[in-house]
């Protein structure tokens, strides 16, 4: 069974920093690419950024010179430092992960973690 785990959303006031996190665990037998999504009310789950097994990344243009990815191989998790928040990044952020498993590339998604940005 695989699982990611986030852990560092909150609440911040415009311009303030947070950074979230998101560690896989369980049967695996590497990592594909992980990256992180976020859903606001009455809108749709929307990329934030990505990274790839070979590091490359990638940025929604919201978000792009303000958040930056990264990851930790050896610990399985990916980070997302995100700066300069504003108001309109409120939302569920959710982490993703394309994880190679013995015969298959799967899709796992974490639990999300609210991060709200007050003006």
């Amino acid at each position: 069974q695989v699982q990611l785990v986030e852990s560092g959303g909150g609440l911040v006031q415009a311009g303030g920093s947070l950074r979230l996190s998101c560690a896989a665990s369980g049967r695996f037998f590497g990592i594909n690419a992980m990256g992180w999504y976020r859903q606001a009310p009455g809108k749709q789950r929307e990329l934030v950024a990505a990274i790839t097994r070979d590091g490359s990344t990638n940025y929604s243009d919201a978000v792009k010179g303000r958040f930056t990815i990264s990851r930790d191989g050896a610990k399985n998790t990916v980070y997302l430092q995100m700066s300069s928040l504003k108001p309109e990044d409120t939302a569920v952020y959710y982490c993703n992960a394309r994880l190679l498993r013995l015969a298959s590339l799967d899709e796992y998604w974490g639990q999300g973690t609210q991060v709200t940005v007050s003006s």
